[in-house]
């Protein structure tokens, strides 16, 4: 496989962790633009990412580390791209990006710390931090739209568990239209795909159409979110999924407080 090839492969899935790690859509894609272009400049880079998913991973690390040390302190955009910045100064970088990388990117602990250059034990104790800051999360209700009912109980288990409450769980976009038309939930854990062929996309359209609240999308299919060709979701999981991967999720939703990508 050529190195275009390996990089086209692993970009979808880097630009993913470039918007959890961001909070914006694209801030997260001009990270990975920068990425490729450093690549494109040196040679000796250009190389190393013939490795795989680490080396990529690490040069992009690199690129936001320089970066983000650089960013003054009162840029962050207008709205809710400001206040979403203002969160982001609250909570440790480090630990938010060694979470991603084990959770939603599904790294070894081993691989995630040579993508951020730092000892194993480092990176174990970063995750444990981030996961104290996820459970310090303000509660709210969840609307679970899953039709599987098996994995419906699963999510609940785990959301209760975190200490939020469901506000209800919806097999179908109409299902979900009547939960919130009886109340509006706090956060929406959304599948692509519905019992009767209905779009969980829709069902989360229609939400959004009345408020604004955060959405993860959990699905088997996230390469039809991953296009280009229409504006990303921030939070998306891919089945099957690893609970704490989804717990970071939550953490990330709440924390930015929106289902908008930024910028």
């Amino acid at each position: 496989m050529s190195l275009g090839d390996q990089i086209a492969r692993n970009l979808p899935y880097l630009r993913r962790y470039a918007r959890a790690l961001t909070g914006s859509q694209a801030t997260g894609d001009a990270f990975v633009r920068a990425t490729l272009e450093a690549a494109l400049a040196d040679q000796r880079l250009k190389e190393s990412l013939e490795g795989g998913r680490v080396p990529l991973y690490r040069a992009f690390n690199k690129v936001w580390s320089s970066a983000y040390l650089d960013v003054p302190a009162d840029q962050g955009g207008e709205g809710h791209e400001a206040a979403a910045q203002d969160r982001l100064k609250a909570i440790t970088p480090l630990n938010r990006q060694a979470l991603l990388l084990t959770t939603l990117e599904d790294f070894t602990v081993e691989e995630a710390a040579e993508v951020m250059e730092i000892s194993v034990a480092d990176i174990e104790s970063m995750v444990q931090e981030a996961v104290t800051e996820i459970d310090s999360e303000t509660s709210t209700s969840v609307l679970i739209i899953e039709d599987e009912p098996l994995i419906s109980m699963q999510l609940e288990d785990l959301v209760t568990s975190l200490g939020h409450e469901i506000c209800g769980t919806a097999a179908t976009r109409t299902q979900a239209q009547e939960v919130v038309a009886k109340r509006t939930p706090g956060l929406v854990l959304a599948d692509i795909q519905l019992a009767d062929g209905s779009s969980g996309l829709d069902a989360v359209d229609d939400i959004l159409s009345m408020n604004s609240v955060p959405v993860i999308f959990i699905t088997a299919y996230p390469e039809r979110l991953l296009t280009g060709d229409r504006p990303e979701p921030t939070y998306l999981v891919t089945k099957p999924f690893q609970e704490q991967t989804v717990r970071a999720a939550i953490s990330q939703a709440l924390f930015f407080g929106s289902s908008r990508p930024l910028g």
